[in-house]
């Protein structure tokens, strides 16, 4: 999350998010979401015990090291790529991986971001321990449609491998045009063998708020980010469901990687009591700053919020908000985990670079720190297998009597559709072909018991019709029933 800045997922290249973020700001300040609130922290960026700034001596060691270089090196360097290296290599030391410096391009690459337009395959990434790993694939993106998953750790891109790769040479090696192809090995926990998921690189949707109002009375607000204008669009969505009778309020923030801190706290106000705490800032010395909710009123028709482990930042920020002050459910699944707050600096810099860069820790209102944790939910449901299934990369036509994560996939798709291979082990089977045979029969296909391309297609358009359908959503039903209990 951050403040009205560059930073929503921790910049896209044209292709990635980089990282949750969870407060940010365009300018060397702070804009606090009420009057007063940012001296404390502000404070956590300084020290009062050293000086601010380089020391002569530590001026003159960098001028050493600069001149070394330039005049005996045995290649000439451009003095902007050392300088960039040297902001890069300070920000590498705080081994942060929400703290990072962007060169001029991926800054407003990353300013696109927040402001709600981008190409790429629509996936947040952080560094964790030294692997790239996947925060949340964005709904309706070229990452989510391919079964990128929350946690994922990728490997390797178009064959390049992300071993040793910061976060930003990694989203370089991801990043390209519209219409390119993006061969990602990834792994993944509870799978043995790695999983190759091909994506094509497309313009990301980013209308953020998607309202309905279902025949039984409840209303259902899908949030997808944070973004500049997300507050705006949420109170139009919820204006209009209770005119039109609203009896219980479902919010959607699965697979929502967080975005700008001032426009979580707008919106969840405006359905809490006045003076309810939102969130809570804690600088380094342990000082804490409270925003309060104003302007807004408690609600009484019954709320529920649904998370899964793509719910980060700025949506556990509401979650937890909701959750501990507000009398809402949290239902679905544990939420990502990231309970810190960043800070952009670009005016600092002065030639188009940015610097986002770690500043506080949020709580929620009870002082709870999730990070690395997440919002627990108060009633926890997975979704069907069908909705987490890798998709099928068809090296080769898949044959009975072998054994291979992509047989495991198609295993486990035929289960959710209705057909019984009997096991999910990824071994070819003569259960296995009897189930692939009926589903060849039932969709005009040639009735041969191999999985080939044709196949594939088919079994892969019949799990996007199921997950399509909203009464398939376990996750959601749950939500769905829980506010319309009396």
């Amino acid at each position: 999350m951050y403040f009205k800045g560059r930073t929503v997922f921790t910049f896209v290249l044209l292709t990635l998010i980089a990282s949750v973020l969870v407060t940010l700001t365009v300018a060397d300040k702070i804009i606090s979401p009420n009057a007063g609130s940012s001296a404390a922290v502000v404070a956590a960026a300084a020290d009062n015990s050293v000086a601010p700034g380089l020391s002569k001596e530590e001026l003159a060691k960098l001028n050493a090291v600069l001149e070394l270089i330039e005049t005996r090196y045995y290649e000439k360097v451009e003095r902007e790529e050392l300088l960039d290296g040297a902001v890069s290599g300070m920000m590498e030391a705080l081994d942060d991986p929400y703290s990072v410096y962007m060169e001029k391009d991926d800054a407003l690459h990353f300013s696109e971001s927040i402001e709600g337009s981008f190409t790429g395959i629509g996936a947040e990434v952080t560094a964790e321990n030294g692997n790239i790993v996947v925060v949340s694939p964005i709904k309706g993106s070229p990452a989510e449609k391919s079964g990128l998953l929350a946690k994922d750790v990728l490997i390797s891109v178009n064959g390049e491998s992300l071993a040793g790769l910061n976060l930003q040479q990694a989203v370089g090696k991801i990043r390209g045009p519209k219409g390119t192809k993006a061969k990602i090995m990834v792994q993944r926990s509870g799978v043995a063998e790695p999983i190759q998921l091909v994506l094509i690189r497309d313009d990301i949707d980013m209308e953020t708020v998607y309202g309905t109002l279902r025949p039984d009375g409840v209303g259902v607000i899908e949030i997808r980010q944070f973004s500049l204008n997300t507050a705006k669009r949420f109170k139009e969505e919820l204006e209009k469901l209770e005119k039109g009778g609203m009896t219980g309020l479902v919010l959607d923030v699965r697979n929502n990687p967080g975005g700008v801190l001032p426009i979580v706290v707008e919106m969840s106000q405006l359905l809490m009591k006045e003076g309810s705490t939102v969130v809570q800032v804690e600088d380094r010395d342990g000082n804490r700053d409270k925003t309060l909710a104003k302007g807004g009123e408690a609600k009484k028709y019954p709320i529920a919020v649904l998370t899964n482990k793509g719910s980060a930042s700025a949506s556990e920020i509401l979650a937890g908000a909701l959750q501990e002050a507000a009398g809402a459910k949290v239902i679905g699944e544990q939420s990502f985990g990231k309970g810190t707050v960043q800070v952009s600096y670009n005016k600092a810099l002065g030639d188009g670079s940015l610097v986002k860069m770690t500043i506080a820790k949020w709580l929620t209102p009870n002082g709870n720190w999730i990070h690395e944790k997440g919002i627990k939910p108060d009633i926890e449901i997975n979704p069907p297998d069908l909705y987490t299934v890798a998709r099928i990369s068809l090296q080769e036509t898949l044959k009975p009597d072998t054994l291979s994560e992509a047989v495991r996939s198609a295993q486990i798709m035929l289960h959710g559709l209705g057909y019984e291979p009997k096991r999910e082990d990824g071994y070819y089977g003569k259960d296995t072909t009897a189930a692939v045979r009926q589903f060849q029969t039932d969709n005009g296909l040639p009735v041969t018991g191999e999985i080939d391309v044709k196949t594939v297609e088919s079994l892969e358009k019949a799990v996007i019709k199921w997950i399509q359908n909203k009464e398939h959503d376990t996750q959601l039903l749950e939500a769905v029933k829980a506010v319309s209990r009396k």
